[in-house]
């Protein structure tokens, strides 16, 4: 739990603490469209916007609990969805050099460009994506049927089979010639994702991420911190979906209250709902509070994060289903928050490994590996 931390920990909470009142206001008058500039010129202000990113690169740096408390609080206003909050860390893209860290990572930590992920393939597709090499270039083809984030990329971080040297990770610019946009696709969390055709793309060999060969490993290299944020974001989210229950049910009481005498908050069997919500989402705070810990001490997390995330995606449903059930109709309407959160979380159960997949790998981790501590 957040409970017992520490000057510097204790200062992050303020922070975004007062960094969320003021995304929710701001969210609350300017349009959509325009949030993106708004919340990330507002986040660097708070000097929360570069946490996410290396010092080398003028962020942060910050940990795994700092960034757990951010994220925490930020799902507990509800705006920990907005765009252009936390910066994008490197990922794939660390360590690159140049001319690639120039033209591309730069300018994407900045926020000033987007990318995109290209690793799943048709199930029919006669080969994975491929490339030759042909002097100082690289000559790419395939295709990729979800690119995460691609449909407003300007370029995407590709898994490529290069003939002679194996999978590398290779970088795309989305306008190159050969490169079609197939299909554009939203899902049920709001995000715009993108299929892709290669046919004759060429690439400079420079754009190659890391060394040949290895690109799967560095693909999958950041799984697990992205584990560990859609957790924090869950329990943040579960937080805020509890505290609109009970506003409700406190709006409700007061309408049946006679004069003087207040009416009792709650029936009972809403009473038994409310704490099996509290129970369940004190778990998975708990969960994730421990997890976090765990991997700033550098401890081997991985069973933990998968757990972690598990958990906190499972009680985030569960808790905005019955916070639904409890608030009434309304709560089904667009617009209302409740409603986000339950297309959101249907996506973050699949995200990074869907739960059944993620409880398998626990086991494993005990029964092959011998790892973690659950």
């Amino acid at each position: 739990m957040p409970d017992f931390l520490d000057s510097q920990h204790t200062e992050v909470l303020r922070t975004v603490e007062r960094l969320a009142d003021e995304l929710a206001a701001l969210a609350a008058r300017v349009d959509a469209e325009d949030l993106g500039p708004a919340t990330r010129q507002a986040s660097k202000a708070a000097g929360v916007f570069g946490m996410t990113q290396p010092a080398a690169f003028g962020g942060t740096e910050a940990g795994a609990l700092a960034l757990t408390i951010v994220r925490d609080t930020l799902g507990s206003r509800n705006v920990g969805h907005l765009p252009g909050i936390l910066g994008p860390s490197p990922g794939v893209l660390a360590n690159v050099g140049e001319p690639v860290r120039t033209q591309f990572l730069l300018p994407y930590l900045a926020g000033e460009l987007r990318s995109g992920f290209g690793f799943t393939e048709p199930a029919d597709a006669p080969r994975h994506t491929w490339a030759v090499h042909d002097g100082d270039d690289l000559v790419i083809n395939g295709q990729k049927s979800y690119v995460t984030g691609g449909a407003d990329a300007a370029f995407i971080n590709a898994l490529v089979e290069i003939s002679g040297t194996g999978p590398a990770m290779v970088l795309i610019e989305t306008d190159r010639p050969g490169v079609t946009l197939t299909k554009r696709f939203g899902t049920l969390d709001g995000s715009h994702h993108a299929a892709f055709t290669f046919s004759d793309v060429r690439v400079p060999a420079t754009h190659v991420i890391g060394e040949a060969g290895r690109g799967l490993g560095r693909a999958l290299s950041q799984i697990n911190a992205t584990r560990l944020s859609i957790a924090a974001d869950c329990v943040g989210q579960s937080r805020f979906a509890i505290d609109l229950v009970e506003q409700s049910l406190a709006e409700r009481s007061a309408r049946r209250s006679d004069g003087d005498t207040p009416a009792r908050t709650g029936t009972d069997v809403e009473r038994v709902n409310l704490g099996d919500m509290r129970i369940a989402a004190y778990a998975a705070r708990s969960a994730l509070y421990r997890t976090a810990r765990l991997v700033d001490a550098g401890e081997n997390a991985v069973n933990e994060v998968m757990a972690a995330k598990s958990l906190a995606t499972e009680t985030l449903s569960r808790v905005c289903d019955d916070a639904i059930q409890l608030v009434g109709g309304t709560a089904l309407v667009d617009g209302h928050p409740l409603a986000g959160i339950l297309r959101r979380v249907r996506a973050m159960r699949l995200a990074e490994g869907p739960t059944e997949v993620l409880a398998a790998n626990v086991a494993r981790g005990r029964l092959d590996l011998g790892l973690g501590r659950i």
